[in-house]
């Protein structure tokens, strides 16, 4: 199997200081991609993941920029275009969690949550997409690949998490409406829907023997999962061995959208 599969392309990865977006991040550079390495805060993170990709014989850089700002997106997006030339896949990762009761949230903590995890995404989208359509095809079978990074509960209601659910809904209908407009123009766009991944973010529901014990009830599969799942599924939807898989959201989720609480009929 051809380990260097994204080599001549570049990748953009937002949120890739830890977690899901650093895994995805580094896994894009293994299999040979030039990789811009966004962060908004976290710059120790940001920067182990560029010499991770440097070790594996890949070109990284570290860009600091909020997603959910149009001026400091151009400019991510500028810098990304000088450094390497131009872009062809967009990992949409970066995201965040304001939890509150329903009639304790604050508008602030609405927008925050929409304006990262939505708006973010539709801002660098949109900015991929048009550096995509400025550069033409380049020798790969599509112009440009986008991947946003949805969740479970783009399908599954979730109670004291209203704004991340919504924007997570808001995802999946983004994504699958940029798909059905920008697949004549040989634009692959995709979700990845990750389940409990074991990440900082999520640490206390399955750092204990007992934690996880409650949180394995929700898998089938009845295991937690890796940001590496998520990794490989990046590099996978990246390549033109996916080039077929066009408006979907791929569920890495060990079966957690199976509605387990029917396992014994209800």
């Amino acid at each position: 199997m051809d380990n260097k599969k994204l080599a001549g392309q570049t990748a953009l990865v937002t949120g890739a200081s830890s977690g899901i977006g650093k895994a995805c991040a580094i896994a894009l550079g293994e299999a040979g991609a030039n990789v811009v390495v966004n962060y908004a805060g976290n710059g120790a993170g940001a920067y182990e993941a560029v010499e991770a990709i440097q070790k594996a014989g890949s070109k990284a850089i570290a860009v600091k920029a909020d997603v959910s700002q149009k001026d400091q997106v151009d400019a991510m997006f500028e810098e990304a275009i000088l450094t390497f030339g131009t872009l062809d896949i967009l990992v949409n990762n970066a995201g965040l969690q304001k939890d509150a009761p329903f009639t304790e949230m604050t508008l602030e903590q609405w927008n925050y949550v929409l304006g990262v995890n939505l708006t973010g995404q539709f801002l660098c989208a949109q900015a991929a997409v048009k550096e995509f359509l400025r550069r033409g095809m380049n020798g790969h079978r599509s112009l440009g690949k986008i991947i946003c990074m949805s969740s479970v509960h783009e399908l599954i209601p979730w109670a004291g998490h209203v704004n991340y659910a919504a924007s997570k809904g808001g995802v999946m209908l983004m994504m699958r409406s940029l798909a059905q407009e920008l697949g004549p123009m040989k634009i692959r766009v995709n979700s990845i829907a990750p389940g409990a991944i074991k990440t900082p973010i999520n640490r206390m529901a399955w750092e204990t023997p007992e934690a996880e014990q409650r949180l394995l009830r929700l898998i089938p599969y009845k295991r937690v999962g890796d940001v590496a799942d998520i990794g490989n599924a990046a590099v996978w939807l990246a390549s033109d061995e996916s080039d077929y898989i066009h408006g979907t959201t791929l569920f890495v989720d060990g079966g957690m959208t199976l509605y387990p609480g029917f396992e014994d009929n209800g």
